[in-house]
């Protein structure tokens, strides 16, 4: 499928050249690095390594980027390692799968970082997450799900993957059957050709697209349910997760879960790095989603570019930290009991 850019009034671009002399030497010959909290070959990790081929272009002094990948807890083990022990010069860069955030609400046992104070850069895009099965399942529609179980992948608490059937069976009644531990997408798609598992109970519409045109192509798979506040153009038929909530309370839960989304691929820095730095690379973000190159080599490989400034971004993860108590607890209480 074709590109699907949305225009947005982003902020205005600073000119590399004329950036302060010190940023210029700081990021000259510079060797960054990328740390992404999801696995090499996901979709997370193919849309940071597309970044990472651009980005530096519009940092001064051309410093070099290398991707690094630390898979764990749903990008929360990169986000503390980042936090707590990252250079806060600006050489460092994380890309999370967009549960981290609110990973501090639902897990703060393990959560070693408040995400209000990371420096967010801006996020690629904004998601839109479904569910879906292999063409062979018994299940083809959302009123189908509501009768009939199926058993989906998933890879670890954290992650969309994992908490979206988790809370959708225990507030929906949705019929999701969860085997967790899968390493990644690529894994669970195996799984799925195998017959190990039927499908996936959340994953990006996005990934999907990136890594399995010819599935989409071939009806090899069949959406069942978006994770969405309003249908997404590439899917008018297919139901969002909304229309399957009874009451107001069942709706707020999921408007928690799914709020997200909006920040659906974000870029961040640890707290402490200069503010006009981050100023800086913010406005380097914001120009890398305009560049004609990073967006034609976006549409060869089927990623869809729709952005939000870091300033965004920011506000959207104040506002999910500021849920009432007791919807947070009402979704960590379903979390927590594994969808039974």
């Amino acid at each position: 499928m074709g590109l699907f850019i949305r225009a947005l009034a982003l902020a205005p671009i600073v000119c590399p050249l004329a950036a302060h002399a010190d940023d210029a030497a700081f990021f000259r010959d510079k060797q960054m690095r990328l740390v992404v909290g999801s696995a090499a070959g996901s979709g997370y990790d193919v849309n940071a390594r597309l970044f990472a081929r651009h980005y530096a272009s519009h940092l001064p002094g051309t410093p070099n980027i290398i991707v690094q990948n630390q898979v764990g807890a749903g990008s929360v083990a990169m986000a503390n390692g980042l936090y707590n022990t990252a250079p806060k010069d600006g050489s460092v860069i994380g890309a999370a799968i967009n549960g981290m955030p609110t990973s501090a609400l639902f897990t703060p046992e393990v959560t070693q970082f408040d995400p209000r104070k990371f420096n967010w850069l801006g996020s690629t895009n904004r998601d839109t997450q479904i569910t879906y099965v292999w063409h062979t399942a018994p299940v083809k529609s959302l009123a189908d799900l509501m009768k009939t179980e199926i058993v989906v992948g998933a890879t670890t608490p954290g992650t969309t993957q994992f908490e979206y059937p988790i809370v959708a069976a225990k507030l929906l009644g949705l019929k999701y059957k969860l085997i967790s531990g899968y390493k990644g997408t690529t894994d669970i798609h195996l799984a799925m050709e195998r017959g190990e598992v039927q499908g996936m109970g959340s994953n990006a519409w996005l990934s999907l697209k990136t890594l399995n045109a010819d599935w989409v192509r071939d009806g090899k798979v069949i959406p069942i349910v978006q994770f969405n506040f309003e249908r997404n153009p590439d899917l008018p038929n297919v139901p969002t997760i909304f229309e399957a909530t009874k009451t107001e309370a069942d709706r707020q839960a999921m408007a928690l879960m799914v709020g997200r989304l909006e920040y659906g691929r974000p870029f961040f820095l640890p707290p402490g790095v200069p503010a006009e730095r981050v100023q800086l690379m913010r406005r380097a973000f914001d120009a890398t989603m305009k560049d004609p190159a990073y967006l034609a080599d976006a549409e060869r490989v089927q990623i869809d570019i729709d952005p939000i400034t870091g300033e965004r971004v920011a506000e959207l993860v104040d506002k999910a930290m500021a849920t009432p108590p007791d919807v947070v607890e009402r979704v960590r209480q379903a979390l927590n009991s594994g969808g039974k």
